[in-house]
């Protein structure tokens, strides 16, 4: 077992600008992760097995629903502490970020915003808790860059809904005790449902031989003629814009989550660099592992400040769609930039699991492609800027 040695880098003093609280919340989180996480990960990765232990954890720290007022079992606390707690528990690992980011931002998130005051009270401090677990189903097999072609629909019967379809790659899908489904009705207007394990003709296939995102469970979700409550429904919000406002909160976290990964790859890679002697000296006095070293600590940097400024603007309600989704495909990219690198630096052994560099690689690769794929967010600043759609 590999002792947790992360030291976190802040080269431009960025704690100088959050609150105790901030600090709090975080060390909070680092400390828990190097506590349950760190110990135990590795095998869970080789294993691929979800520590669904966690869970209880992730809970006591507040990692769920964060920024959920305390009235309905959350925290109450801002976007930039949401975020902390992200990085941190990214640092450990995505697959448990991810846990807690779905949880927090495709579950809570859309019942408290778009929910009724009875599917709050009923729901989200069980989930805050963790005594009740969330999924989100937006993706299906044949939509994926594009939501709104789901085929997924819901007709009404009178004393309930009649729903019908699937959805893929879908975390925590495999052990969740509801999911917020988003599909058609017979207008073809895209609506929330909330869908609970049990419900007859409701199944959650679980996702096998993953290379990726191994300590997360990913699975699908099948509905064959099940029927929803109509109180299932989310009243307050539809159509496509209903789902995707679920995700830039959801990408917001994940910035910052990459920019946890992309810390501890560094960090591991400096530690190792002062550390492997090669032709009688460190190779981190080598002028070709500084240059790397050198780009990484610039890179987390900027991403640092560009992700703290965006949680600023969170917390303004001013972040736009747009600057949500810059800042998660800036962050992923150099995250990955930064695991391949420090893998370079380690040699071979960067490929074992005694360190933690290709696992991040590998969970990296995941989150650069889902909750909008690279491209797709290059292209969503590019329509930004020209005001030019290049989607149709």
């Amino acid at each position: 077992m590999a002792l947790d040695l992360f030291e976190a880098p802040d080269y431009f003093k960025l704690d100088d600008l959050l609150t105790n609280e901030h600090k709090l919340v975080r060390d909070t989180t680092r400390n828990w992760v190097k506590k349950e996480v760190s110990p135990i990960i590795e095998e869970s990765c080789q294993k691929a097995e979800f520590p669904k232990h966690l869970i209880s954890g992730l809970a006591d720290i507040g990692a769920f629903g964060p920024y959920i007022p305390a009235n309905y079992g959350g925290a109450g606390l801002d976007q930039i502490s949401y975020g902390l707690i992200m990085q941190e528990l990214e640092r450990g690992d995505s697959g448990i970020r991810s846990t807690a980011s779905v949880q927090s931002s495709l579950v809570m998130y859309p019942i408290f915003k778009y929910g009724s005051e009875d599917q709050r009270n009923k729901y989200l401090p069980k989930l805050a808790s963790g005594d009740m677990v969330g999924c989100f189903g937006l993706t299906e097999p044949d939509h994926g860059s594009n939501p709104a072609g789901m085929v997924t629909n819901f007709v009404d019967k009178g004393d309930y809904f009649l729903l019908n379809g699937s959805k893929l790659w879908i975390s925590n899908s495999p052990f969740a005790d509801i999911a917020i489904v988003w599909a058609k009705n017979e207008n073809g207007r895209i609506k929330g449902l909330i869908v609970e394990r049990g419900m007859e003709g409701f199944t959650t296939p679980e996702t096998h031989n993953k290379w990726s995102l191994r300590a997360s469970a990913t699975g699908e979700l099948v509905f064959d003629n099940v029927k929803v409550p109509k109180e299932n429904l989310l009243p307050e919000k539809d159509g496509l814009g209903a789902p995707l406002g679920c995700l830039d909160s959801a990408r917001y976290g994940i910035a910052w989550g990459a920019i946890g990964a992309a810390m501890d790859c560094y960090d591991t890679a400096l530690r190792y660099a002062k550390e492997r002697i090669q032709f009688g000296k460190p190779i981190g006095s080598f002028q070709l592992q500084q240059k790397k070293l050198a780009e990484m600590i610039t890179e987390i940097t900027k991403a640092q400040f560009i992700t703290w400024r965006l949680g600023v603007l969170r917390n303004e309600n001013k972040a736009t769609s747009a600057q949500i989704s810059m800042c998660k495909r800036n962050n992923v990219e150099i995250a990955l930039d930064i695991a391949r690198n420090a893998r370079q630096i380690l040699g071979g052994m960067g490929i074992t699991g005694e360190y933690s560099i290709m696992r991040h690689m590998m969970n990296l690769e995941s989150v650069v492609t889902y909750e909008g794929t690279h491209d797709i967010h290059l292209l969503i600043t590019g329509l930004d800027i020209t005001g030019l759609s290049a989607f149709s």
